[in-house]
Formats: structure tokens, sequence, C-alpha cells
């Protein structure tokens, strides 16, 4: 039996997501919608890759932690599949209502996602350490490139948005366990 109420953390984790994602859009309005798909494959990459020196090296010089590393992640991928379904433009500006309703209904289906995952695979995810998850994001944004240089055609394997929604699982997970150390 699973001590651990699962869809409480992850709306926690979602809370905390969101709550830096309207904030920034406060901020900055919706710039991102500049960004190209591969763009912001790229700005996660380097956010993953940041989380992968810092536990080698145990050593960081710029405040932010891998705590809000794995947030930007979270966040950055919801922007990617609001990219795919919109594609970016010079026309960026979007309402910050349309904004939230689509971070929000990404965020919903990639929790669904792991509900279903999870009663196949038993919760796997808490026995794991987080820098295997953060290596599993990595290799999920390989794959994405590599998806993003073959014109986004695949012959045999899940497409963008399935490795986006994975990645924003694997970045939840990461967030939970975290919480669950403190």
């Amino acid at each position: 039996m699973n001590i651990f109420d699962t869809s409480a953390q992850y709306d926690a984790v979602i809370a905390a997501c969101k709550k830096v994602f309207l904030d920034k859009m406060k901020d900055y309005g919706t710039a991102w919608r500049i960004l190209r798909p591969s763009s912001i494959t790229d700005q996660i990459f380097i956010k993953a890759s940041r989380i992968r020196h810092i536990q080698q090296q145990g050593t960081q010089k710029i405040a932010e932690g891998i705590r809000s590393e794995f947030l930007g992640i979270a966040n950055y991928a919801v922007m990617a599949l609001i990219q795919l379904e919109l594609e970016s433009s010079l026309n960026f500006s979007i309402p910050a209502e349309q904004a939230e309703a689509l971070y929000t209904r990404y965020f919903l289906q990639a929790k669904a996602l792991m509900e279903d995952k999870n009663h196949d695979y038993d919760e796997a995810w808490r026995s794991m350490r987080i820098s295997s998850l953060d290596d599993i994001i990595l290799m999920k944004l390989l794959r994405i490139k590599q998806i993003e240089d073959n014109d986004g055609k695949t012959i045999a394997s899940e497409g963008l948005d399935a490795n986006y929604f994975d990645i924003i699982n694997y970045a939840v997970f990461a967030l939970i366990q975290m919480s669950n150390e403190n």
C-alpha cells in the first residue's frame, strides 16, 4: 500500500510551477511564444545539463538551485506543447487567459498520463534517484532533437508531444522526491 498521496503531491507541484509561469507572464508577457519548439528543447536541455553538472560537481556558483531548474523544465515542456499546438509566430502575443488555460490543460493531461502509468508501473519512480530522473529527461531531449532533425517524422516511436509529456512527469517526480527529502 502506498503511503503517499501522489495526486495531492502532483497538484502541489502543478501549483508551484503554475505560480512561476503566471508570475513570469506578468513580468514578460508571452514573449516565449516567439520560440520555435526546437529552441524550447534547447532551453530544457540547458536546464537539465546544469542539474547534471551540479550533481556531478557538488557545487554551483549561481544561486538558483536544482529545484528551480526542474520547475523550469516542467514549465518549458508545457510551453513546448502549447507551441506545437499554436505554432510559433512573430505575432507572439496571446491573451494571458488563453495562455493560462492552455497551460492548465496540458499539465492536467500530463497528470492523467502519470496516473495511468503509475497504475501499470506501481510508482516505480519513487525508488529512482533524482540523478536518474534527470538522465531520463536528457535522454528524452536527445530523442526530441533527433525527431526535430527528422522534421517531426518517426517510424516506430512516439512523437514530440509524448516525449514532452514524459519530461513534465519526470520533472514533477524529481520535485516530489525533493519535497519528500525535506
